[in-house]
């Protein structure tokens, strides 16, 4: 059976997150219903990269499938688009790749993006696509606590209470903070994460950024390795899948 990897788009909103999940539509489901249609009624397992969560978007996630015949790659991904209407889910792109290939479990690297809107007015056009943080926030400061969390550590503070993982240990590649306007972003990279890892990051940096929490108080966070010292989990709208590398 030919194997193909996918790339991704969808708006996480209307989901209970990437997997399937009994209380609810999950992006998984509705790529694997799109699949079963052209794939002669045979269901095909969407592997997907990451879990994202409930309402959390994805502009490039990576998943594979194995299907009952060989297609040609810009069919595939027309097709099974055309069966994923009018669901806020997009195929970008699709390749054939070899049957050794996991998309969770082949990836080297994962990139996320958290975006605030850090504005007074309400949010119009990115409503349910960004945070909306109204008390003005200080991004230099945000970075610059942000880079105490580059490296390896024990993420038990930035960890949820749920998380299955077997240990808290992390490596964060990067962990940068910016502003363009109104816009702050959170770019963070690494092979893989705890459960909320990312959106506990980026709830404590706003912390910082908003004059809560000073620039240090951060790291001693990290170091006292209690979820009670989290400063709080960002909303889960405001975070995004970017890449996956391989």
């Amino acid at each position: 059976m030919p194997r193909f990897a996918l790339t991704i788009e969808y708006d996480g909103a209307p989901y209970v997150g990437w997997q399937r999940q009994a209380n609810g539509v999950s992006v998984q489901q509705r790529l694997e219903e799109a699949v079963a249609a052209i794939n002669g009624g045979l269901r095909a397992v969407v592997h997907g990269a990451g879990r994202t969560d409930a309402g959390v978007h994805a502009l490039g996630q990576i998943a594979h499938i194995d299907l009952a015949r060989d297609w040609r790659v810009d069919r595939l991904r027309d097709a099974i688009n055309a069966h994923l209407k009018p669901n806020p889910i997009a195929v970008l792109a699709a390749r054939a790749v070899s049957e050794d290939f996991e998309a969770r479990f082949s990836a080297i690297r994962r990139h996320y993006l958290y975006v605030i809107d850090n504005r007074r007015a309400p949010l119009a056009l990115n409503l349910g696509r960004a945070w909306h943080v109204k008390r003005p926030l200080d991004a230099q400061a945000m970075h610059e606590a942000a880079q105490s969390l580059v490296g390896r550590h024990d993420f038990t503070t930035f960890r949820a209470s749920e998380c299955q993982a077997n240990s808290p240990m992390r490596t964060l590649e990067r962990l940068d903070v910016r502003r363009e306007g109104e816009r702050i972003e959170i770019a963070v990279s690494a092979r893989s994460f705890l459960h909320n890892q990312v959106r506990s990051m980026a709830g404590s940096l706003e912390h910082v950024g908003s004059g809560k929490w000073r620039v240090e108080d951060l790291a001693l966070a990290l170091l006292a390795k209690d979820r009670a010292r989290c400063g709080q989990v960002a909303p889960p709208h405001g975070l995004y899948l970017v890449a996956v590398d391989y």
